[in-house]
This record gives structure tokens, C-alpha cells and sequence, in this order.
């Protein structure tokens, strides 16, 4: 059994420690400070989590594109026309053998006119929504002065009755109906596949008459593609001038890729667009062979965006939790030092949870809800909450009301923030340095060194000693 002596030396020991902790003002700093740098630690933990929720919904994004059709890009048309390249390889025997191969010559097209109606439609899988389209495109254009002057092949090595007319299409299950080719007023089917990888992967190719090179006369192409897709639509310019004209009921679209629309309307009834590129805009020719050239970098159109993305506003909203924990903390910290009213390391650690959680419920009721909605329930829950602590531990009405005002401008001035992306970085900076020049005007009176040992009144000299 213990002692009284030791039960004596025991408790005294804890009523210097606890001693230390109420009075010494900069022991409590560092308690503080330890309780902020943990609680911020935690907000990462917050990222994670809205990360993981943001790959739920890729996830069933991915799911039902899977079913209905991917993203789509539309390449070409254009022709590709095979000829045989010679090489000399000398042999071990010093004899010299002759190697054949297969490449293929590629033509783009005079002209090349688009244009298409986007049918948009929201799916839902679980607590997500996608959007998917159908889309009604008609493609038309000419090909002029089809010939291989200016690539030094042989005329006789090149087949012009093997060439084919290619578009590239990048989910092919997104073809609803047979597409047929009018070419020069003649019907021709596609086929599925391409006949090479040099310019595109996939996509369907049409074997069209046999090729006069050197003949001025236009070749006329035109056919329907109705293709279905999720959230966008691109395109690549592969006509010496390429014009593009879609319109769908869609009302908040982005106009997004290698080119800005020459002009487009966008209201509440939806959108219509037009782009028109040059074959100057591009950094590939008319003709070229094989896989000289990547077309992909020039790819443009539409993405069809869902009007709000909130885990990217709750990621950047998580951000500023430093300034949340740690102007609150300041706060309650200026309150013991400038009203002598003494809160627990406890009670810190109970408020800083409350301003972590919130981001836990914005992120949980967003999924539910818009942004705007989700924030405004989740601070008004938080201050509530917060403000209802505070009156019932300081035990005052105007302490209250300040620091639930600071907490309410704190919450707003996030708020503003993330709706002007624009300008956040510029009212963010403003908004600090302001919270800096308060915090400088109110301290600027007190006196740090007076107030190392704040002991009440008369017990100046009743520090407990230790027993020997």
C-alpha cells in the first residue's frame, strides 16, 4: 500500500503540473500549438477521403460508358493507299537480298464540313449522376489532286485500286446504325477496323474505287454517323479547312481541345457552336507516310459538364482549414490571456474536432445536395454547435458572440473564395494579411513578459513545493 507521504507527494505533484498548465502561459502555448498541428494533420485524412469518394464516382462513370459508349473522337475521314518500300540487306555470304516492305501512303481531305446535333441524356448509378448523348452527325467534304509527286516513290510500287477511305472512331459500341458512304454518288458500305495503326487505332474504313492520281476532278464524300458517347465529343481537323457546327439542348457546356469555337450561343434552351481551322492551325501535312505524325494533340469539341464538381470545391475548401483551427485557437487563446477565463487543452481539442468534422459532413451532404446547399447546412451545424460550447463553458453571451462572428465570417469569406476561382489566390492573400493586421492591433498592448506567471491575487508565493 502506498504511503500518505507518498499519496501527499503524489497529488502535490499533480496540482504543479496542473498549476503549470493553467498559468504558465507559454507551457499552454506549445499545448496549443501541439493540438492545432495534429488536428491539421488530420484534414489530410479529409483529402484521402474525398479522393476516395471522387474515384466512386469515376468508377461509375466508367461502369455505365462501358455499356453505353466511351468518350468519343472522330478522325477523318481520310485515304490510305499501300506501296511497297525496297531495302538492300548484305548478307553474311556477301550476298545481297532484296526486303519488301508493306507502308502506306495517307491523304487528307480538300475540305471537310461537320455538323451535328447532341442529344444529351443524365444516367444515374447509385448516388451519381453521368452524362451520355446520342449524337446525329453528318460528315461531307472532297478530296482534290490525289496523287505521290512530292514523296519519291515509284508510280509502279504504289496501289491505287487497294485504297481505302478511314474515319477514326474511338469507341466503336457507340455506333448505333449502319453507316453507308457516298462517294462520287456511289453507296458503299464500311467496314469494321482500320487497314493500319499509323494514324488511328480504331475506328471503319470503305474500299472506294481505284484512284487516278493526277486527276483534278473532285472526289465527293459524304455519309451519316449516328454515334452515342458519355460527356464528350471531340474531333480532329484533318481537312485543309475543317469546319465544325454542333447544337444540342445541353445548357452548360465547355468548349475544350487544341481550338476555341470562332463563335457560339449558349443560353437556357442550350447550345450552338461553330469552329472553322486551317490546315496552317495544325502541325501535320496533307500527305504524309506511316506514323510521321501525331494527329491526337489537335483533337476539339465539347465537354457536356455536369453544372457543379464538388469534390474539387471541397478539396480546395479543405485547404483553409489552417486558417479555421488556427485563428479560432488564437482567439480563445487571446480570450485567456486578456480576460483571465482558463479553457482546457480538453475543451481546444473538442472545438478543433468540431471545425475538422465539418468537412466531413459538407463532403457527406454534397453527394446529396449542390455545394452551395451542403455548406451552408454544414457551417450553420458547426457554429450552432460551437457557439452553443462555448456559451456553456465561458459562460458569457458577448465572448459568445464574438467568437461565433469570427467563425461566421471565417465560414463566409471560404465561401467566397471558392465560388470566385478566378480570384481566389488575390482575396485569399487580401484576407490574410487582414486577419494578420487584426491580430497585430489587438495584441499590441500586451505585455508577453508580464504574463509568464499569472497567479491569482495574494499567491504570488504559494507555488506547492515538492516534499523531499
Amino acid at each position: 500500500m502506498l504511503s500518505h507521504t507518498s499519496i501527499l507527494r503524489t497529488c502535490t505533484l499533480n496540482n504543479y503540473i496542473m498549476e503549470n498548465v493553467k498559468f504558465n502561459i507559454y507551457l499552454k502555448l506549445g499545448i496549443i500549438t501541439f493540438i492545432g498541428l495534429f488536428l491539421l494533420a488530420s484534414t489530410t485524412m479529409i483529402s484521402k477521403l474525398v479522393n476516395e469518394r471522387e474515384g466512386l464516382k469515376f468508377m461509375a462513370v466508367n461502369e455505365v460508358s462501358s455499356k453505353w459508349g466511351n468518350a468519343q473522337t472522330v478522325s477523318g475521314p481520310f485515304i490510305t493507299v499501300p506501296y511497297n518500300r525496297y531495302d538492300k540487306q548484305i548478307n553474311e555470304d556477301k550476298s545481297v537480298e532484296i526486303i519488301t516492305y508493306k507502308e502506306h501512303i495517307h491523304f487528307l481531305p480538300e475540305n471537310l464540313l461537320i455538323s451535328g446535333n447532341i442529344e444529351p441524356e443524365k444516367r444515374v448509378r447509385g448516388i451519381y449522376e453521368i452524362v451520355v448523348y446520342d449524337s446525329e452527325l453528318n460528315i461531307s467534304g472532297e478530296f482534290q489532286n490525289v496523287d505521290a509527286d512530292d514523296l519519291n516513290i515509284d508510280p509502279k510500287d504504289i496501289f491505287w485500286d487497294k485504297a481505302v477511305l478511314t474515319i477514326g472512331i474511338s469507341d466503336l459500341r457507340g455506333i448505333e446504325n449502319q453507316v453507308l458512304l457516298n462517294w462520287n454518288n456511289a453507296s458503299i458500305s464500311f467496314d469494321p477496323g482500320t487497314t493500319t495503326n499509323d494514324v488511328v487505332t480504331t475506328g471503319m474504313n470503305a474500299k472506294i474505287p481505284t484512284i487516278v492520281p493526277g486527276d483534278t476532278s473532285s472526289l465527293k464524300f459524304s455519309f451519316n454517323l449516328d454515334l452515342k458517347g458519355s460527356s464528350i465529343l471531340y474531333f480532329i481537323p484533318m481537312g485543309k479547312t475543317t469546319d465544325v457546327s454542333l447544337k444540342s439542348t445541353w445548357k452548360d457546356p465547355k468548349f475544350n481541345g487544341a481550338f476555341i469555337t470562332d463563335n457560339n450561343k449558349v443560353s437556357e434552351k442550350g447550345f450552338e457552336a461553330n469552329w472553322n481551322i486551317l490546315h496552317l492551325n495544325r502541325n501535320y501535312p496533307q500527305v504524309w507516310t506511316n506514323a510521321q505524325y501525331q494527329i491526337a494533340e489537335s483533337a476539339f469539341g465539347v465537354d457536356l459538364i455536369l453544372p457543379v464538381d464538388s469534390y474539387q470545391k471541397i478539396t480546395r475548401s479543405v485547404k483553409y482549414a489552417v486558417l479555421f483551427v488556427g485563428f479560432t485557437f488564437l482567439v480563445f487563446f487571446f480570450v485567456e490571456v486578456l480576460k483571465k477565463k482558463f479553457i482546457h487543452p480538453i475543451q481546444y481539442i473538442l472545438v478543433g474536432v468540431s471545425l475538422v468534422i465539418f468537412y466531413t459532413l459538407l463532403l457527406s451532404i454534397s453527394e446529396h445536395s449542390d455545394y452551395n446547399t451542403a455548406f451552408i447546412i454544414s457551417a450553420a451545424s458547426t457554429l450552432l454547435l460551437i457557439s452553443a460550447y462555448v456559451k456553456a463553458v465561458l459562460k458569457s453571451w458577448s465572448l459568445t458572440f464574438l467568437i461565433s462572428g469570427i467563425l461566421l465570417i471565417l465560414y463566409s469569406f471560404n465561401f467566397v473564395i471558392i465560388q470566385m476561382q478566378d480570384y481566389s489566390l488575390l482575396i485569399g492573400s487580401i484576407g490574410l494579411f487582414v486577419v494578420l493586421a487584426l491580430i497585430m492591433f489587438f495584441s499590441r498592448k500586451v505585455d508577453w513578459y508580464a504574463l509568464k506567471s499569472p497567479k491569482k491575487e495574494g499567491a504570488e508565493n504559494n507555488t506547492p513545493e515538492l516534499e523531499r
